[in-house]
């Protein structure tokens, strides 16, 4: 699903990602761990395409990234990336089952439809009876859901997870990637996960860790906070 390969990103001259080369496949769940400040983000985000890499080529469902323009880039975003980031992104004027239909709506689906697959989102991941609600009226842990069904509605072959636990007590934090690694064993995605927590780098099939040379497996499965 997803092939990176020798990706370098500087920021002047600065070497934020030094020849990161890593492969997911289809239903495979992967924690990336490392010190902050190492780029984790900066490489999710040349992966969705909303940063571009300085050389190296990244591959995504079968189409390399450097060949689309910026149109390309947003239409393969839309269709096959999921992102959950850690401060929810949800938006407080909408209510719930507005903001899980939003990227369907950026797809050209019918508002109708739209609603139905936003509640069929909601109840996989436990929400079900919640669609009218308000942001403000949920629960860290529900608008941390509300985003997984957000950035799963629309079917991505990839979902991006940026700490989607940092803001979440344990139990919670349990919860939600129970939430999200179910969703990747039913809907046969790839998932990479960035995050400090032994937690939840626990509960992926593998951990590896990002440093200033590039990637490489975890020294133990369950990583480094």
């Amino acid at each position: 699903m997803l092939q990176i390969e020798q990706l370098v990103k500087r920021y002047g001259t600065t070497t934020v990602l030094g020849g990161v080369t890593l492969a997911l496949e289809a239903g495979e769940f992967v924690a990336l761990v490392g010190e902050s400040g190492v780029g984790k983000s900066t490489l999710l985000n040349c992966i969705a395409g909303l940063d571009r890499p300085d050389s190296g080529r990244i591959t995504l469902a079968g189409m390399d990234l450097a060949a689309l323009g910026d149109d390309g880039r947003a239409r393969l975003r839309r269709t096959q990336v999921g992102f959950v980031f850690q401060a929810f992104h949800v938006l407080p004027h909408l209510p719930v089952v507005e903001n899980v239909a939003l990227p369907l709506w950026l797809a050209g689906v019918a508002r109708g439809a739209a609603a139905e697959r936003a509640e069929a989102a909601l109840a996989a991941v436990g929400l079900e009876g919640l669609a009218a609600r308000w942001p403000a009226q949920l629960s860290g842990g529900q608008l941390q859901r509300v985003a997984i069904a957000r950035a799963v509605v629309h079917g991505p072959g990839l979902i991006l997870a940026d700490e989607p636990t940092g803001n979440l007590d344990p139990a919670t934090a349990a919860v939600v990637l129970e939430v999200l690694r179910r969703q990747v064993r039913e809907a046969g995605a790839a998932c990479l996960l960035v995050t400090h927590s032994a937690a939840a780098a626990g509960a992926a099939d593998r951990t590896l860790r990002l440093t200033p040379a590039g990637v490489g497996p975890a020294a133990e499965k369950a990583g480094a906070a």
